[in-house]
């Protein structure tokens, strides 16, 4: 089989896709690279334009110029016998619509299959599976009982139920936030929760080629402005991302644990990594991302490298569960 890799994508995340996309071309330099557009086209890209990439790819290919839509480029791949490595994020990348196209062809790619990726990235039902499977996720707030829940509370949050890399975030700290809730809801359906203090941490978990799964070491997240949201993980260089987290042993356990626990939970296969807040009553689970981010300062890779694991064979062994269609 062909590796290619898939990056870019019709949501906002095409600029995160690219910085992996990188990282997974100079660890598979072999590797065809694939652009996939906001028009939805596929466009073929060659090592130097993805390895000196100052800007937004938009800026190279405008709309109309020439490339293949999707659905043709997966067909293509089938033909080719193509294994696409995806360095996507977000949106039809990660709800599991992509991933549904590639099955219906038989077109191996690397991570969970489709209905992993939807459920996940659905927080709803995310936390619903996780609950089942063992883990702790925090209380959901229905929109009409803010007021009572921030006078209960005295903080909350609200995200996007279907969105991913905190866009969207809002902190309720004041009641002016409730008006901002109401007002973000009205465009798309948030999850709100009480705020839980804490640290933040997060958790990867690996599946190996014989089947197994291992969960890698966590990461204590010190954001740079007290938040955890986009600017924090993407932007400011104040935030640190401690790995291994000095955590105490029994929480190391514990956080490897209910990571593997919210894996098996959905079903993921590949890699997830599954964020949490460890609080002074215990571990509150937050989501479980399937496609996490592989640039070079992403957190999976630093928890594969505290792990002894080298990025290239990490990738490697993607790519042979996607040959040998190993989705236990």
């Amino acid at each position: 089989m062909r590796i290619t890799i898939l990056f870019g994508g019709s949501n906002r995340e095409r600029l995160v896709s690219v910085a992996s996309a990188q990282a997974l071309h100079q660890a598979l330099p072999e590797a065809d690279l694939w652009w996939w557009d906001i028009e939805d086209k596929v466009h073929v890209v060659q090592s130097k334009q993805l390895l000196e990439h100052a800007r937004p790819f938009e800026d190279e290919f405008k709309p109309g110029t020439r490339g293949i839509p999707l659905e043709q480029a997966l067909d293509q791949a089938k033909v080719e016998s193509r294994v696409l490595v995806l360095g996507l994020h977000g949106g039809r990348a990660e709800n599991g619509e992509l991933q549904v196209m590639c099955e219906a062809r038989g077109v191996p790619f690397t991570g969970s299959g489709s209905a992993s990726s939807h459920l996940a990235f659905d927080k709803f039902a995310a936390k619903r599976f996780a609950a089942l499977g063992g883990v702790t996720p925090p209380a959901n707030i229905a929109l009409d009982d803010i007021d009572e829940a921030f006078a209960e509370y005295g903080r909350l949050i609200a995200k996007p139920a279907r969105d991913g890399s905190s866009y969207g975030l809002i902190f309720v700290n004041a009641k002016q936030d409730l008006v901002a809730v109401r007002n973000a809801a009205k465009h798309e359906e948030y999850v709100i929760e009480p705020y839980i203090a804490g640290i933040e941490a997060t958790c990867g978990v690996l599946e190996r080629t014989d089947g197994s799964i291992i969960a890698l070491p966590p990461i204590e997240i010190i954001p740079g402005e007290g938040s955890f949201d986009y600017a924090a993980k993407y932007l400011l260089k104040s935030t640190q991302e401690i790995c291994p987290g000095r955590f105490a042993p029994e929480i190391t356990a514990a956080l490897k644990a209910q990571a593997m626990l919210a894996h098996r939970a959905m079903s993921c296969t590949g890699y997830s990594r599954s964020d949490f807040i460890v609080s002074d009553k215990g571990l509150v689970y937050l989501e479980t991302n399937t496609l996490p981010g592989l640039t070079k300062s992403s957190l999976y890779p630093k928890a594969l490298k505290a792990e002894g694991i080298a990025f290239v064979d990490f990738l490697r062994g993607l790519v042979e569960l996607a040959r040998r269609g190993v989705r236990k």
